[in-house]
């Protein structure tokens, strides 16, 4: 049951807490996590990655996650770059904040095999109506548990009063709120459904 996710975006989208937020949702649940960051330049707006590895025996590697089994994209400006997708497996999942479908995708650089498959989120616009502000980072990651089942959406939930425990009430509620609408949400936005 290992499962190891790779997440692009900008900086000041969150990618390191959604890394955080995986990591623990799956301790919640009794599984090994772990998130690491990746920075490149530290500043709002430039490239950041994270990684998040779920499993239920220890982990071991600490190192970047090369060949992820799920891709999250923050930013789908980030797919024109090129080596966003590189890695991913050969059934893998990509989760992109767009609301376009995955088909449309495909000339700003989202090709995928046949077996590998894509769900569409408009994760910032549901942030914005949810939190005032268009951050994706939880949406995504509801979208990434409904997708994957591999921990289930009241760990998320559990995960995100943890993290945002200093917070004000109104910003955990939107934040648990954000979460479950893109959980979903997902299931309808999965490459090759209505």
């Amino acid at each position: 049951m290992a499962l190891e996710v790779r997440i692009h975006g900008r900086g000041g989208q969150g990618v390191v807490t959604a890394a955080e937020l995986l990591s623990l949702a799956a301790f919640e649940q009794g599984l090994f996590a772990q998130a690491l960051p990746s920075f490149g330049s530290e500043r709002t707006g430039a490239p950041v990655v994270s990684f998040c590895r779920i499993d239920e025996h220890p982990i071991r590697a600490h190192d970047p996650v090369e060949a992820p089994d799920v891709v999250v994209i923050q930013d789908p400006t980030l797919l024109r770059g090129g080596g966003v997708l590189a890695g991913l497996a050969d059934d893998g999942l990509v989760v992109v904040n767009s609301s376009r479908r995955p088909e449309e995708l495909e000339s700003a650089g989202l090709r995928l095999t046949d077996d590998q498959r894509a769900v569409c989120l408009p994760a910032s616009d549901l942030a914005r109506e949810r939190l005032g502000r268009p951050l994706p980072n939880t949406g995504l990651i509801g979208a990434v548990v409904a997708m994957t089942g591999v921990v289930s959406l009241p760990a998320l939930h559990t995960a995100i009063r943890e993290r945002f425990v200093t917070s004000r009430p109104d910003v955990v509620a939107a934040n648990l709120r954000l979460a479950s609408d893109a959980y979903d949400l997902s299931r309808g936005w999965e490459r090759g459904h209505a």
